[in-house]
C-alpha cells in the first residue's frame, strides 16, 4: 500500500480561476489536497476543541431530521450486515443534528475503554438541516449542483464502497483514515449484493484491517495496489468515480463534508447514469451464452470504451447520436433507451 499523492494549498478563492481543478479530473487519481478547506469556520472551531465545534453546528441547527445509525458496542462501529446477511447491523433513526451530538457527548463521557455504541450520522444535505452554514462550505472551483452534505459521528468505519460521481471529500472535524483501491480490484474486494446494502452502492464483504480472514484470501492483492491517507481537518480528498473507499473515523468526534458531481453533458441523464446502465447490462447481458456475451462486449469497446472515434468514417452532420451529444440528442438518447426496457408484468 502507498500513501496518497498529495499537494499543499492556501489560496482556495485562486483555484477558480486556474487549470487545476481540471487537471485534477482528467488524472482520474485520487488526491490530498491539505489545508484546502483550513478557513472554514467549521475547521477552526474544530481546532479550537470538540465543544466548539459541536456547540457551532448546534447553533446553526434548524431542527430537520436526518438520517443517522446507532451500531452496538459489539460491531466495533464496522457499519455492514449482520452475522447472515439476512439484514445490517444497526438501528435507523432520523434526528436532528442536536440530538446525533447530544448523543454522542453521552457517549465520550464513557469510561477509557469501555465498549462504545457507534453513532454515524449520514450524508445531511446542508442546505436542508444547517442552511445558515452554505456561504461557508462553498468550493469555487466545483460546479453549482456540487452541494455539501454532512456526515459526523464517534469511532464508525464506512465499508469499501464506490460512488458512481466525482467526490470531493473535506475532513471538518477529527481524523479520517481513507483507503483507496482502484476501480479494477474490484474482482479482489468480494463485493455484496449491489441491490441490498447498508450503503447506496455495493460494499466490500473484506475489511482491510482482517487481511488473515480466510474468506478473502485476495484480499492481499488489492490491498497491494491500495492508497491510503490520513486526513486533519481542512484536508480534501479528491476521490475519481468508481474508485472503491473505505473510510475510518479515528476520533471521538469525527466530522466530514463531502460533494458529488457529474460533468455536463452526463449530469443531465440521471444521477447514476454508469450504475444504471450496469444494472441495466446484468439484466439484459450477463444473462446471455458466452459466446453473445463476448459479441456485445466487442460492441461496447468499439462504441463506448475505445479511445477511437466510432464515427469518424460519417459525416459529421450525419453522425446521429454518434456524434457531439446536445440536448436534442440526449433526449432522443433516453427515448431510445425506454423504448426497450422490459415492462414489469
Amino acid at each position: 500500500m502507498r500513501s496518497i499523492e498529495a499537494a499543499d494549498f492556501s489560496d482556495l478563492a485562486g483555484l477558480a480561476a486556474s487549470p487545476f481543478p481540471a487537471n485534477l479530473i482528467e488524472t482520474a487519481q485520487p488526491r490530498v489536497l491539505r489545508g484546502l478547506c483550513r478557513d472554514w469556520p467549521l475547521v477552526r472551531a474544530a481546532r479550537e476543541s470538540d465543544t466548539a465545534f459541536a456547540q457551532l453546528l448546534a447553533a446553526h441547527d434548524n431542527g430537520t431530521a436526518v438520517d443517522t445509525l446507532l451500531l452496538a458496542p459489539d460491531q466495533r462501529g464496522r457499519i455492514g450486515y449482520n452475522a447472515d446477511m439476512s439484514g445490517f447491523n444497526y438501528q435507523h433513526f432520523k434526528v436532528t443534528i442536536t440530538e446525533a451530538l447530544q448523543k454522542l457527548a453521552l457517549y465520550s463521557r464513557q469510561p477509557q475503554g469501555a465498549p462504545v455504541s457507534g453513532v454515524a450520522m449520514q450524508s445531511a444535505p446542508v442546505r436542508d438541516c444547517l442552511p445558515g452554514l452554505l456561504p461557508a462550505l462553498r468550493i469555487p472551483f466545483l460546479p453549482d449542483e456540487a452541494q455539501p452534505r454532512l456526515w459526523f459521528g464517534n469511532h464508525v468505519t464506512t465499508p469499501t464502497h464506490f460512488d458512481s460521481q466525482h467526490n470531493l471529500a473535506v475532513v471538518a472535524c477529527g481524523r479520517r483514515r481513507f483507503t483507496l483501491f482502484p476501480p479494477e480490484q474490484v474482482r479482489n474486494l468480494y463485493i455484496g449484493p449491489p441491490d441490498f446494502a447498508p450503503t447506496a452502492m455495493a460494499i466490500s464483504l473484506a475489511h482491510p484491517d482482517d487481511i488473515d480472514d480466510p474468506r478473502f484470501p485476495h484480499l492481499r492483492t488489492a490491498l497491494e495496489h491500495a492508497q491510503s491517507a490520513v486526513l486533519e481537518p481542512g484536508d480534501a480528498l479528491y476521490i475519481p468515480p468508481l474508485w472503491w473507499h473505505h473510510v475510518e473515523s479515528l476520533d471521538p468526534l469525527n466530522a466530514l463534508v463531502n460533494y458529488w458531481w457529474q460533468p455536463a453533458p452526463v449530469a443531465v441523464l440521471a444521477n447514476a447514469p454508469g450504475l444504471d446502465a450496469l444494472l441495466h447490462a446484468l439484466l439484459a447481458i450477463r444473462p446471455l451464452a458466452a459466446s453473445e456475451r463476448a459479441a456485445w462486449k466487442t460492441l461496447f469497446e468499439h462504441y463506448v470504451f475505445a479511445d477511437a472515434d466510432p464515427a469518424a468514417h460519417i459525416p459529421e452532420k450525419q453522425r446521429g447520436i454518434l456524434g457531439e451529444l446536445d440536448g436534442e440528442k440526449i433526449t432522443r438518447l433516453k427515448r431510445l433507451a425506454a423504448r426497450n426496457l422490459p415492462r414489469e408484468a
